[in-house]
């Protein structure tokens, strides 16, 4: 029996699926593939599925994970990427967390919550 695992996708939702596609394109993620409804979105080996889908009460509660090498990086790529300024956004900068991860939070412009963080190790 073969029980090996190839892949998890989250199905992540958009409330303007044009305007969602073009957020992740100017961070930097590939869209290889859309269709009306669905796109397939990715960043190196990483990937989710991006939905024209959108229930307030569920978009608000969704929440995604980023895991990179240099989240400081990251934090200044997604400042010279101007989608603060483009899609109205809010951005905090990364703090290290008594879990063991530097992130910092990033909301896409239909309301889902991602952390992007790296490991640093626990301080316990």
């Amino acid at each position: 029996m073969n029980l090996a695992a190839v892949e998890i996708k989250a199905f992540v939702p958009a409330r303007d699926f044009e305007r969602s596609k073009d957020f992740y394109a100017r961070i930097g993620f590939e869209i290889p593939w859309s269709s009306d409804d669905l796109a397939y979105v990715r960043y190196g080996d990483t990937s989710f599925l991006l939905q024209k889908f959108y229930v307030e009460e569920h978009t608000a509660n969704f929440m995604m994970h980023f895991l990179v090498e240099d989240v400081d990086a990251w934090y200044q790529h997604v400042i010279d990427s101007g989608v603060v300024e483009r899609f109205g956004l809010r951005l905090e900068p990364p703090q290290d967390r008594p879990w063991g991860l530097r992130d910092f939070p990033l909301v896409d412009p239909s309301g889902v919550l991602w952390r992007v963080g790296q490991n640093i190790g626990s301080e316990a």
